[in-house]
């Protein structure tokens, strides 16, 4: 299939009307924020069976770093609406293979790198506390996330005490003083 076909096949997959398949075709900032759109629309359909036919389709796109990104955006948005690690872990195997097609090592490892990151983070939200080893292995990038939005008071301790950045060290420390019970 040639990229007119595939951006006209996904645009018509997900019912979004407006957008001028020859502009997303002749430019990749268009294509990407059509990408976006559709990533965005099958990321809150209840169904996952298209997805991994989606990936594929977007990732025959010849800007890598544009199917890259789109892909990276719908393993945020699907990890944000799982219902915990185990789900999410059953659905991102499904696309391993297609990321696997992606020519940069960098760009497959980068979003292997994310759906490991977004375990880590549901498995958190579900209530297990990470050794400091197993903090280590998790991007700066959510260990920051970790930091801003976890309500353990455990999880914030230690991102106080072993998160990688000062910044993320220190908005631990900061959320966490403000989560103790003040005296009375």
């Amino acid at each position: 299939m040639t990229l007119r076909a595939d951006v006209a096949e996904l645009l018509a997959a997900v019912g979004i009307i407006g957008v001028d398949v020859d502009d997303a075709v002749a430019d990749e900032h268009v294509r990407w924020s059509a990408y976006r759109r559709i990533v965005s629309v099958i990321a809150s359909s209840p169904s996952r069976d298209r997805d991994r036919a989606i990936v594929a389709t977007i990732l025959r796109d010849p800007v890598e770093m544009v199917a890259k990104s789109a892909v990276v955006a719908l393993v945020d948005e699907i990890a944000m609406r799982t219902a915990g690690p185990a789900e999410f872990r059953e659905w991102a195997s499904g696309l391993l293979p297609e990321i696997d097609g992606l020519e940069g090592e960098g760009h497959r490892e980068f979003v292997r790198r994310r759906i490991r990151d977004w375990l880590f983070h549901l498995s958190v939200q579900d209530g297990h506390v990470p050794t400091t080893a197993e903090l280590a292995e998790v991007t700066d990038w959510m260990q920051r996330t970790l930091a801003e939005g976890s309500r353990s008071p455990a999880v914030l301790a230690l991102l106080a005490d072993s998160g990688r950045r000062k910044k993320t060290r220190n908005v631990a420390a900061n959320r966490a003083r403000s989560r103790e019970p003040r005296p009375r």
